[in-house]
């Protein structure tokens, strides 16, 4: 199970086998392959072995590869710094991660300049962790607000990342209610909010039991990420590359 077609194979058998437990199609939850900081050639790899999703978490490290791979769909996954708004409307058929409202603000007002309209999730920081980035269960409804008098943004649902555990019974609680934070939000406003993006590699099988739309993988699907890892030319934090 060294090679990339094995581990895809296997990721596909686990959500296949976790939509059934769930009673769901398959159809309805798209892998994410998170290609960060891997290099171009095995992006290229996993999309000729058909994964139709990439997820980066650097908006400059997805430019990069995406020449090389022209038939993917991009997503970013990380956080989205208002410098790189522009940047990222240019590839990214989804953002995944907006997690403050001055972010929320930026992209629409780039949108308005540039007429693109991805697909927005909100990160709700579900476990309140001091160390995540996020909107609290509370103030979620405020950017839900923001994102609606805009406009401009297409919000379709929400995103969070649990604490870390082995035990991915542990991340239950917290993607169902991330769920149910979505069901109440839909109610309150009178809006679908039909993606929830929450499962990696190690409770992806948990999350679609829970609900999850698109699941994110990457160790899973690509192995694990060495010390060496693949860096575009110049530096992730400069604008200097674009």
């Amino acid at each position: 199970m060294d090679d990339f077609s094995s581990r895809h194979a296997a990721v596909e058998e686990r959500i296949a086998a976790a939509c059934a437990r769930a009673g769901r199609d398959r159809a309805d939850v798209t892998l994410v392959g998170v290609s960060k900081t891997f290099p171009p050639e095995i992006a290229a790899e996993a999309i000729r072995d058909g994964v139709r999703v990439l997820g980066e978490n650097r908006v400059q490290e997805a430019l990069a590869k995406a020449p090389l791979c022209p038939s993917a769909e991009w997503h970013l996954i990380g956080p989205l710094q208002k410098n790189k708004v522009r940047h990222a409307l240019s590839l990214f058929s989804a953002i995944h991660a907006v997690d403050a409202l001055d972010t929320l603000e930026a992209l629409a007002r780039v949108q308005r300049e540039t007429g693109a309209r991805p697909d927005v999730l909100l990160e709700v920081n579900v476990a309140e962790e001091a160390s995540k980035h996020g909107f609290t269960a509370a103030s979620v409804r405020g950017a839900v607000r923001a994102a609606l008098e805009e406009g401009e943004v297409r919000l379709v649902g929400l995103m969070t990342i649990p604490p870390w555990t082995p035990d991915p019974e542990a991340s239950r609680p917290h993607f169902r209610a991330l769920r149910r934070l979505r069901d109440s939000l839909e109610r309150e406003f009178s809006i679908a909010l039909p993606q929830l993006s929450m499962g990696m590699s190690g409770d992806f099988e948990v999350a679609i039991e829970e609900g999850a739309t698109f699941v994110r993988v990457g160790t899973a699907l690509f192995g694990r990420r060495n010390a060496a890892a693949w860096k575009p030319e110049r530096s992730a934090d400069s604008d200097s590359y674009f």
